[in-house]
């Protein structure tokens, strides 16, 4: 099946939920065409099957902003009828969805059908906006095959777009690398019997950062660690600065943008995300996967990803007090923590494997191509 791919190339889940479905894809013998305005971050174009097309944009001084949804909507339609495309799975409902719905209309001998799968903040926050709702509505119900990446956020979707088609829920899979089971870069940042505790996002306000910095300086008082912040984005400061204000910047380390971030995650003892949403909460399961147990909020889909009490655990949004309790609790109980650690690995293997999600994508790719729309 030869398949276009269309999805933000940035670090966020998304982004790299695709990219690392187009490369599962292409393993099991699939042509991947991945159709977006920059090399999407963990791309390997080195690997058999997988192609990169790039959306130009060109700049006008009658456009006050560029206009990303209409060059890509010709490029999809380009790359469609060039590399004859027998489908179209976008992420993203805007621009995304939109852009495929316009390039089938530009195709002149047969539409191409499109598979959308939602992530989050195209319905959770882009979606309500009043100024989006309709065109939002508008593509999702304009696809072929809707996909939500966990139960919460189909719940979200039918609820407040009131979709008058299914949406089938296919949760996120990563893939672990056995090189990084070890702990590779842990002697980096602690040393003998020092704890070392993990975050990592796009540092936008939704993932609540600094409560990440209060989390931290609780557990500080009890245990001797070290916090590690990975990745950027626009609160990223903000965070170095209540750092240097409670004086923490010999116990903190700050490592921007990886492409490959498995050694410093694996290395961590505990994972912290107090997120006020997550759809699913890809970074969860990539801490779980290297037996990494997560203190996290009890919103959105990450009580799908995290079993309460044995992989991790769930406090309300903003309890840091009660987070650190937690994270307290583990860390003091070397038993215990060994036991959620080991069910943390088997979880991940078990429900999150790509050979389990890639599948069920397959699955639905085949039902959509049967049915022409799965109504």
């Amino acid at each position: 099946m030869k398949i276009g791919i269309v999805c933000y190339p940035s670090m966020g889940g998304s982004g790299i939920l695709a990219t690392e479905l187009g490369h599962e894809l292409a393993l099991r013998g699939h042509e991947i065409h991945f159709i977006t305005y920059d090399i999407p971050f963990r791309l390997r174009l080195e690997e058999n099957k997988i192609f990169f097309h790039e959306v130009v944009i060109n700049q006008y001084d009658l456009f006050k902003y560029p206009d990303y949804a209409l060059t890509l909507a010709v490029k999809i339609a380009e790359v469609s009828e060039s590399c004859q495309l027998d489908l179209l799975h976008v992420h993203y409902a805007i621009p995304h969805a939109t852009s495929a719905f316009l390039a089938n209309q530009l195709l002149k001998q047969k539409r191409i059908p499109i598979v959308t799968t939602l992530h989050g903040t195209d319905i959770t926050l882009v979606g309500k906006d009043p100024a989006y709702f309709k065109i939002v509505k508008f593509s999702i119900e304009q696809s072929d095959g809707i996909t939500a990446v966990s139960q919460s956020l189909k719940d979200q979707t039918c609820h407040y777009f009131d979709i008058c088609k299914p949406v089938e829920v296919i949760h996120n899979f990563f893939v672990p690398k056995q090189e990084c089971f070890e702990k590779p870069l842990r002697h980096l940042f602690v040393k003998g019997n020092e704890k070392l505790l993990i975050h990592s996002s796009n540092y936008r306000s939704i993932k609540r950062p600094l409560d990440v910095v209060r989390i931290f300086i609780e557990v500080l008082k009890q245990v001797q660690c070290k916090m590690l912040f990975l990745g950027s984005g626009e609160e990223i400061e903000a965070v170095r600065a209540f750092v240097n204000d409670n004086k923490l910047t010999s116990e903190v380390y700050f490592i921007g943008r990886s492409r490959d971030i498995d050694p410093y995650i694996a290395s961590g003892d505990l994972f912290l995300l107090p997120s006020s949403q997550e759809s699913f909460g890809l970074a969860a399961l990539e801490a779980l996967a290297y037996g990494v147990p997560v203190i996290a909020s009890r919103v959105g889909g990450l009580p799908e990803v995290i079993d309460e009490g044995k992989t991790g655990y769930l406090v309300d949004m903003g309890d840091t007090k009660k987070m650190a309790e937690r994270a307290l609790h583990l860390l003091k109980d070397n038993v215990l923590y060994d036991s959620f650690s080991r069910e943390a690995r088997r979880q991940a293997a078990s429900k999150f494997s790509p050979a389990k999600i890639v599948l069920a994508y397959e699955s639905f790719y085949q039902q959509v191509l049967k049915k022409g729309s799965i109504l």
